[in-house]
């Protein structure tokens, strides 16, 4: 049986097509995806987030406890309202999740985790607590709003009295704050400034409508999804499990290795930097007609396999095919993909694509 959010007839009422995602019923789009898409690049869109897992971490070992059990730093939360982002390792190092984290004070974190990983993370949290005085519980009683674009913030503000829009306005990148009945973070999932916002269910539709008057656009997932690869974001599932360790998924930058903290997965790490990474996540364009999907061999000019797309779709902003990729650490420039036994150029780009209304380096040369 698939669960329903509190925004669901509204979804309804405005066209959406519901899927069947990770137990959930939610919008795929509402139309046009590929106008979702733009809006969120150009102004505003919103999406329903309720689906993610906000999970409450209280105790007097709270930064104890989230010490151990992510690869970057929870030290670095020291202001309330202050965000990270991180990965959860296992002990060989691969990536049980992917995560933010919120510091409110001293003896109580929020964590918010992908809803596709929900059972195997609430265990893992809970298998963790063992040795530490800390509480993991789980919150079903908030709906969450991601409102991103150009114009999220100021359009968001429109709709708060002028003392509330004053304080959100004045939030920083990867800060949150309690706004009256809403948690307001300055964080997101679509490579363009906004905010991710938790509010009570009975709240959630009033506000939606309220932020739809001001002309922010109802998004689904897929425009959520061609947004994040555009944006050189991983997916969980795809451009990263738990066979994989961030130092290969391009998210070396968010495991705090340098000082002596004893985070699980640390030792695998250490051996990994150690020998030599094998495989590197890189962005790929094609040279060609025809569309990059996960899964697609890539070979060099001999026929050889170096590696495999992991997320691929079509660019609205670039017009063009693209996709992230896990690749032999050596191979450069250009290699070849098999689409359906053609061999098709492809050329290697550093991501992102495009972030914050702007075309990676390289990425059109």
């Amino acid at each position: 049986m698939t669960m329903q959010t509190p925004l669901y007839q509204a979804h309804i009422d405005a066209g959406a097509r519901m899927v069947d995602f990770g137990g959930w019923q939610l919008p795929i789009n509402y139309g046009s995806q590929i106008d979702e898409h733009n809006a969120v690049r150009t102004d505003a869109g919103m999406f329903d987030v309720s689906h993610m897992t906000v999970v409450e971490i209280q105790g007097p070992d709270a930064r104890k406890y989230l010490a151990k059990l992510l690869a970057n730093d929870v030290a670095k939360l020291q202001q309330a309202g202050k965000a990270m982002y991180s990965c959860m390792l296992n002990a060989e190092g691969g990536i049980i999740d992917d995560l933010i984290t919120y510091y409110l004070n001293e003896e109580h974190f929020r964590v918010v985790v992908n809803a596709a990983t929900h059972d195997k993370d609430m265990a893992w949290l809970e298998q963790q607590t063992s040795g530490y005085d800390v509480c993991v519980n789980e919150r079903r009683d908030l709906v969450m709003l991601a409102v991103q674009g150009p114009q999220a913030r100021q359009k968001v503000a429109a709709v708060l009295s002028a003392e509330k829009s004053e304080q959100v306005l004045a939030l920083k990148i990867f800060q949150a704050a309690q706004i009256a009945n809403m948690f307001i973070a300055r964080t997101g999932y679509t490579g363009e400034d906004g905010f991710e916002i938790m509010l009570p269910p009975d709240a959630a539709p009033s506000f939606w409508e309220q932020l739809y008057d001001q002309g922010v656009q109802p998004c689904g997932l897929g425009a959520r999804d061609t947004l994040r690869l555009e944006a050189g974001m991983n997916l969980y599932g795809q451009d990263m499990d738990e066979t994989t360790s961030p130092l290969e998924s391009g998210l070396g930058w968010t495991v705090a290795i340098k000082d002596d903290r004893d985070f699980i997965g640390r030792s695998a790490l250490l051996v990994q930097r150690q020998a030599g990474l094998q495989k590197k996540l890189v962005g790929l364009v094609l040279e060609a007609k025809g569309v990059l999907r996960p899964q697609q061999k890539l070979l060099d000019a001999d026929g050889k396999q170096v590696g495999v797309t992991t997320s691929g779709s079509f660019s609205p902003s670039l017009q063009k095919a693209i996709a992230m990729a896990r690749i032999d650490i050596t191979i450069e420039g250009n290699c070849l993909v098999d689409i359906r036994g053609r061999q098709l150029p492809v050329r290697i780009v550093k991501l992102p694509f495009v972030r914050n209304g702007k075309v990676g380096d390289g990425i059109l040369s």
